[in-house]
């Protein structure tokens, strides 16, 4: 009798917890809606928890220009690379995240910047998921196969560009060997992460009948699905639903 009752009361004490907690709940919810709003306006990332799977899937938005060692002005939209690579850290080491979801909308920007994003999202053991919305140009383009699986909505564009240098250059033949070398890089992680070859990612890069003052390709779409360079042509509702697949998946294979 006397266990039955220290049951009955550690049970009382457990619903009391629980009324109490559920007082606060509307409190914490709150608070917790507000640092959900202050994170997007701030860095333009969220963490989405409220799906039947239950699965945290940590969103990250690349969008206007990718800055690098020296800040744009204060108009511009900018993708600080600061702000992304400890967040691809701490997500890499946290046991609660199960997977990562990249919105795209750049310009491009910063070559060094880009591919350290692009190979750190590479590197990271959870499933990634790219979506490319308004466009991915220029550096975004390796950013945007650096993920396990890419998406490209109908109307989305990527530019496809050879490196370009700002500021004064000289006409020497290291400088040419320079850009070459950079040049590599570039088309070394892209190839190495989609399905366009080598030769091919040149040709479109050094295309001269498309645009009217530099050379290079516009791919809209279904193009980019068809050069090999993004996986499959769809929207939000694929990439999430992609996204969650992958972790089930990965999942049912660690247990």
């Amino acid at each position: 009798m006397g266990n039955n009752n220290n049951n009955k009361e550690k049970d009382c004490h457990r619903k009391g917890n629980g009324d109490r907690d559920k007082e606060k709940n509307p409190e914490e919810k709150r608070e917790k809606e507000k640092q959900k709003d202050e994170r997007i306006e701030n860095v333009g990332q969220v963490t989405l928890d409220e799906n039947k799977d239950h699965h945290k899937i940590h969103l990250i938005s690349i969008i206007g220009e990718i800055e690098g060692h020296d800040n744009l002005g204060s108009s511009s939209k900018t993708t600080k690379y600061e702000h992304i690579l400890p967040q691809l850290a701490a997500i890499e080491d946290s046991e609660e995240i199960d997977g990562v979801l990249i919105l795209l909308n750049t310009m491009g920007g910063d070559v060094e910047a880009g591919l350290a994003i692009a190979e750190m999202i590479a590197s990271i053991s959870k499933p990634t998921v790219s979506l490319v919305l308004g466009g991915s140009h220029s550096i975004g383009v390796p950013i945007a196969v650096s993920t396990d699986y890419s998406y490209i909505v109908p109307t989305g564009t990527m530019v496809i560009h050879p490196v370009r240098l700002s500021g004064m250059v000289i006409g020497v033949q290291q400088t040419f060997d320079y850009f070459k070398q950079i040049q590599n890089r570039i088309t070394g992680f892209v190839c190495s992460h989609c399905k366009i070859a080598k030769p091919r990612l040149e040709e479109l890069m050094m295309e001269t009948g498309m645009l009217t003052k530099d050379v290079g390709t516009v791919l809209v779409g279904r193009e980019a699905v068809e050069e090999g360079i993004i996986c499959e042509v769809g929207g939000i509702r694929d990439a999430i639903a992609m996204l969650h697949d992958m972790v089930g998946r990965k999942k049912a294979d660690t247990k």
